[in-house]
């Protein structure tokens, strides 16, 4: 069994992270720290702390996961390396390279797990194309634009000031750069567009990014606040055809209605959800046709986790992901303000 507690009490522990850990067996949720009463409905047989020592002092837990806003993020996981716990950190990780680097430099030490929290790596439609890339009709894929837009606008119309940590780029690129990151590799160069749509010192609310690769590969990766019709989710273009996935992992959606994992077609893709694939065979026919989706399970992630700590399984999110994940976050947002100048 491994025990874990969560620091944080918010929507990101009780929508992303406890439904998913529920769902493996061999995890227990034994403590849960909020600095408030708790507002969302409490887990049972979880007991929950207001004194975040208590965590600390329970030598039963053996993996703390920080889901608190990023800003605190780099302080709580170096005071729980420093007492002696694994580490699970939500995206974005934190802020810098530099504090990344040292805090990887104490889990190492400590011969402690630290990891950042990526579970979009297991989106359905992330998954399918996947799926469709490695089962080479496509031939040899040439371009790959992945969407993740909102038509949003009274967001950043009623933001005033730009916070780099809780701004749409590093929190919505963190997504999508992941899923980039671990299965297409680090680019060999980056062209990087963030903006302000509204104004200097707005909020960021737009970003587009080409990622270059060897024998001409491009990934881009796009996002923002004002579409109203948002574009397909992925697109992948090959030398022998494409394929469009409309619509976005069905994850999400369901966990913002409080239709959870417990439910046999939590996140299950509809036919009308079915990506298109179009491609010319080797015989030189044309051919259309739906591909049915792969089961998105956010609980895989934790599944990894438990592999990791229980049996000595690599880490699924490598330190060198998440330091150039960190290192491309930071980029954008320089360029984007070297833009201004």
């Amino acid at each position: 069994m491994l025990s874990i507690a969560y620091i944080g009490n918010g929507k990101s522990t009780n929508r992303y992270h406890a439904p998913f850990a529920q769902k493996v067996e061999n995890i227990q949720i034994k403590k849960i720290y909020s600095r408030s009463e708790p507002v969302w409905e409490k887990l049972e047989g979880t007991e929950y702390v207001s004194d975040i020592n208590e965590i600390w002092t329970d030598d039963a837990i053996e993996l703390v996961v920080i889901s608190t806003p990023p800003s605190s993020h780099y302080q709580l996981a170096k005071e729980a390396l420093l007492k002696g716990k694994n580490v699970l950190v939500e995206k974005p990780f934190c802020d810098t390279t530099e504090e990344a680097l040292e805090l990887f430099a104490l889990a190492e030490k400590s011969n402690l797990m630290l990891q950042c929290y990526q579970n979009r790596r297991f989106d359905s439609d992330f998954l399918t194309v996947q799926k469709v890339i490695e089962s080479g009709v496509l031939g040899e894929i040439l371009e790959v634009e992945m969407h993740f837009d909102y038509f949003r606008p009274e967001v950043p119309l009623n933001t005033q000031h730009f916070s780099k940590l809780d701004d749409f780029y590093y929190s919505h690129a963190c997504h999508t750069l992941d899923q980039v990151l671990s299965y297409f590799g680090n680019p060999l160069n980056t062209n990087y567009d963030v903006r302000q749509l509204l104004g200097e010192g707005r909020l960021n609310d737009y970003f587009d990014l080409d990622l270059y690769y060897q024998e001409g590969l491009k990934v881009s990766v796009k996002s923002s606040y004002f579409r109203i019709k948002e574009r397909p989710s992925f697109i992948v273009y090959g030398t022998k055809g494409c394929f469009v996935k409309q619509t976005k992992d069905r994850q999400e959606e369901h966990l913002k209605l409080f239709y959870m994992p417990t439910n046999a077609d939590f996140g299950i893709d509809l036919p009308e959800h079915y990506g298109v694939l179009t491609y010319i065979d080797d015989q030189g026919l044309y051919h259309e046709e739906k591909v049915v989706s792969e089961v998105g399970d956010y609980s895989r992630f934790y599944e990894a986790v438990y592999q990791t700590l229980k049996h000595g399984a690599p880490q699924l999110v490598t330190k060198e992901q998440t330091l150039k994940q960190i290192e491309m976050l930071n980029e954008g947002i320089k360029q984007m303000n070297d833009n201004l100048k």
